[in-house]
């Protein structure tokens, strides 16, 4: 077991993280929104990791998990540049970014600016522009006349909130409507039952990447999480597909 330890930036945010040295190239996992590196796919993925000899980082965003700050000041900007710094500090190499849902928007986000180093992307349920396609016209108004909303979170007891400056950013950073200057692989699992994420995203965001080497994994009876045995054991599979 790799203990958590704190890399902290130049404003003084600490960020909680986990990294296993190893031969890469390092995976690296971004949860989704309101998620953690504690969760179920992000263990599973680091403990594969350990047990083959790859590098592996995991990380958690501020104001999430073991991380300092206030959720309410999370942006996808503000992630990103966390998510940057970290890679830049444990992982000098080439870098798997594997995205889920939220992250699976961040992956592309950062894999824009990692260059060369971006050996391949796995994103599971992806979401990016959900900002855009994700909310009510109602919600749009309410958000961007500076109001936060909240919404029934089925994964735990406490309302899913959504912060005015993290809808704006991710308004700023919306990827859909152009090509997505990424050459490298990338793998898209996508559950045709996820009521969050329409499967169809996973269709557009194929389409919209510059690589040639795309693949979209549908699974017919899956949910948003992907979190069953079969589905981390695809997911698994998946990566090593790619790290080789």
């Amino acid at each position: 077991m790799t203990d958590t330890s704190f890399h902290t930036l130049p404003d003084g945010r600490r960020i909680a993280c986990r990294f296993h040295a190893g031969k890469g190239p390092a995976l690296v996992f971004l949860p989704g929104y309101m998620s953690d590196m504690a969760g179920g796919k992000a263990q599973a993925v680091f403990d594969r990791a350990v047990t083959q000899g790859r590098a592996c980082l995991l990380l958690d965003y501020s104001g999430c998990g073991e991380s300092g700050g206030l959720f309410a000041d999370g942006t996808l900007s503000r992630w990103k540049e966390e998510v940057l710094a970290l890679v830049s500090a444990h992982c000098p190499g080439q870098v798997i970014l594997v995205g889920s849902s939220m992250g699976g928007w961040l992956m592309l986000l950062a894999g824009l600016e990692l260059g060369d180093r971006l050996a391949g992307l796995v994103g599971i349920a992806a979401a990016p522009d959900f900002t855009d396609w994700g909310y009510e016209p109602g919600q749009k108004a309410e958000l961007a006349a500076g109001r936060p909303i909240y919404e029934d979170n089925p994964y735990g007891p406490e309302p899913t909130p959504t912060h005015p400056a993290f809808w704006a950013d991710g308004q700023a950073n919306r990827l859909l409507g152009s090509q997505i200057a990424l050459d490298c692989p990338v793998r898209l699992l996508q559950g045709q039952q996820d009521p969050d994420v329409p499967w169809q995203t996973a269709l557009r965001l194929a389409e919209a990447l510059r690589s040639a080497d795309v693949q979209v994994h549908l699974i017919k009876d899956g949910d948003h999480r992907l979190s069953r045995e079969q589905d981390i054991a695809l997911l698994l599979r998946t990566i090593e597909s790619l790290a080789g």
